[in-house]
């Protein structure tokens, strides 16, 4: 039987980014900002690998709005705003 851990409200956040991502950082920090920003809490998982790097998603969705997959780790060219990330946050807390 698996024990469980403290339920977390709130949207999932993930960062997804590719090894030695100049921008996974400057991310990193846009992502507890924003939550900081919205007064929300939200789990956050970060994942490493073959992403278009950095990519912020709430709840699932992109939060440039883009779905576009990539053949292998790519950087981005429209790096996720402190707007776009608070606007989804946002939407995810009225859908909540």
């Amino acid at each position: 039987m698996c024990a469980t851990g403290p339920e977390i409200r709130g949207p999932r956040v993930d960062l997804l980014t590719a090894p030695d991502c100049p921008n996974a950082e400057a991310a990193r920090a846009l992502v507890a900002e924003c939550l900081a920003a919205s007064g929300l809490e939200a789990a956050v998982v970060e994942r490493v690998g073959r992403y278009r790097s950095p990519t912020i998603l709430v709840d699932g969705v992109d939060v440039m709005g883009t779905a576009e997959s990539v053949a292998g780790a790519a950087c981005r060219l429209d790096v996720p705003t402190r707007e776009r990330v608070l606007a989804a946050l946002s939407a995810a807390a009225v859908e909540a």
